[in-house]
């Protein structure tokens, strides 16, 4: 811990009782008031940060990090990823048939390696198709034997037979089976139950489900309802019984209402919310996901003739264009919003676009950059120890070499990263 700091010949001189990082920062963003300030020293110990204090602090024996001329922020946290795989048609479509489990690790760990170098420090995977592999990458990296950012995995997304989710879709009938909630696959309340259930055994940290159709889906509708009130009040419930935040795929606004009723914390993707569910999601106090980075890039494929299936092109033409402009009305209306790019469907490694997009759609800068730090911290329920640079919360920084506020794109290009008090990239040392 520090002890007092002395001020000799006009520079702050402190000293410590054990081995710290000290960061020069010339510009931080405080990102709880939402201000930057100048000339600050973060001092960091065991992983943490321990003090901030105004001016820059010298101390014999501790290493000193010079970002003085640097923009310096928390890291950033992405709400919604798929790290276990990347869109890339028509062979993704077939490569769970020729991957192992061991194949899809070993290639997310690269796809976590270019997320966390883009200055995301933390993220939230949304569903994974194999989950022994997005478990052990979880688990790897938490144990510092591979780098990437601190996940919270859903591990198996949720869904009603046919629907998003249902692992079974388009394969042909004699190898369809008939999954059910071992397999995420959930048809009434008591199903519900023992789905949720199942994430927990599994391992899971947050539980995630499919309230309507979706756009990579072989399924005809990208939006209409596939739950209904009983089975998303089940699942509500059964989630609070183990501490689990419950995110929701939603595009149909009919789909979307019945879950923001029911109480989950967040709505991912929301491309046809209307004036109902924007003032039910302000009422219950339901965080906005808006994913504009993965609704450009399927929209831009749906022009490629050779590329989606004939199911899914006409779905991504209609879907992926419109979510900019539903987050521009859903931050204009007073909807609560959480950074997050769907990342697997967008390139991994490129999630720092989504600032560019929510900049354009009218959410100011700081506010872009609060929703990838402060606000996410929120929905996870851990706003006590990330999203800020502040004592006693995970040293999780990242510095950039202009100031974003004046050019948004900055954020694409972090020359800083350290997570958990380990520097994983400074391209200025």
């Amino acid at each position: 811990m520090l002890k007092r700091s002395l001020f000799i010949c006009g520079i702050f001189v402190a000293p410590f009782t054990s081995a710290a990082t000290i960061i020069h920062a010339g510009h931080l963003f405080d990102t709880e008031s939402g201000k930057l300030l100048e000339k600050q020293s973060v001092i960091i110990e065991s992983g943490r940060v321990t003090s901030v204090q105004s001016g820059f602090i010298e101390s014999q024996g501790n290493e000193v990090i010079d970002l003085s001329a640097s923009y310096v922020s928390p890291g950033f946290m992405d709400m919604h990823v798929h790290l276990d795989g990347e869109l890339n048609p028509p062979a993704s479509y077939s490569e769970e048939f020729f991957m192992n489990s061991a194949d899809i690790a070993l290639r997310s760990s690269v796809f976590a390696k270019r997320t966390l170098d883009a200055g995301f420090t933390t993220v939230r995977d949304l569903g994974a198709g194999d989950i022994q592999a997005i478990f052990a990458l979880r688990d790897a990296i938490a144990k510092g034997l591979v780098d990437g950012p601190r996940i919270f995995a859903a591990g198996k997304a949720m869904a009603t037979t046919g629907g998003h989710a249902d692992p079974t879709n388009g394969i042909r009938a004699d190898l369809r089976g008939d999954p059910g909630p071992k397999q995420g696959v959930i048809n009434g309340p008591d199903d519900a139950y023992k789905a949720v259930r199942q994430r927990y055994k599994d391992g899971s940290d947050v539980v995630k489900l499919t309230v309507t159709g979706g756009v990579l889906s072989l399924a005809k509708s990208g939006d209409n309802p596939q739950f209904t009130d009983e089975e998303l009040q089940a699942v509500v419930s059964a989630a609070k019984d183990y501490d689990f935040v419950v995110a929701v795929h939603a595009h149909g606004a009919t789909g979307m209402k019945r879950a923001i009723r029911a109480g989950v914390d967040s709505v991912e993707h929301g491309t046809y919310m209307d004036e109902e569910a924007m003032r039910l999601m302000r009422k219950q106090g339901t965080w906005y996901v808006p994913t504009i980075s993965a609704g450009k890039w399927v929209g831009d494929l749906a022009e490629l003739d050779d590329k989606l299936p004939a199911v899914v092109r006409p779905k991504a033409a209609a879907i992926g264009p419109l979510i900019q402009d539903t987050f521009g009305e859903a931050y204009k209306a007073g909807v609560k919003i959480a950074f997050g790019t769907d990342a697997g469907v967008s390139p991994h490694g490129s999630n720092g676009r989504e600032f560019r997009f929510m900049a354009e759609a009218g959410m100011p800068v700081m506010e872009t950059i609060q929703a990838a730090t402060v606000n996410a911290a929120k929905l996870l329920r851990v706003e006590d120890e990330l999203g800020q640079i502040a004592p006693g919360f995970h040293a999780d920084i990242v510095a950039f070499d202009s100031n974003p506020l004046e050019d948004v794109g900055v954020l694409e290009r972090p020359s800083f990263v350290m997570k958990a008090g380990s520097v994983f990239r400074n391209d200025g040392a």
